[in-house]
């Protein structure tokens, strides 16, 4: 398995944990900033509902879900950028061989 030098797997986990922080304000502006904001939300109507009660029921799921993919998307793409194989991580997990 190769081997990282300390410099790269800062940046890599920095680059990692501003994402996490970046997902953590999204989640919690949709979960409790809609209910801050109920009364002024109120007024805008959405498929029929009050626009915080839509937020509530479906929104902040379906955001979650987003949040999902766009995780997975960009985590994906800073492995790549630092050199981490998931297929090559896999074959070392299962105990097989690599050839270099």
């Amino acid at each position: 398995m190769k081997k990282v030098d300390k410099e790269t797997a800062d940046r890599y986990f920095r680059e990692r944990t501003r994402n996490m922080i970046i997902y953590l304000i999204v989640w919690f502006a949709v979960s409790y900033g809609v209910v801050l904001l109920a009364e002024p939300l109120s007024h805008i109507t959405f498929n029929g509902f009050p626009f915080h009660y839509f937020m509530g029921a479906q929104g902040a799921v379906v955001t979650f879900i987003v949040l999902l993919f766009i995780n997975a998307g960009v985590s994906d793409a800073v492995d790549k950028k630092f050199g981490i194989d998931e297929s090559r991580n896999e074959m070392i997990s299962t105990g097989k061989t690599i050839d270099h």
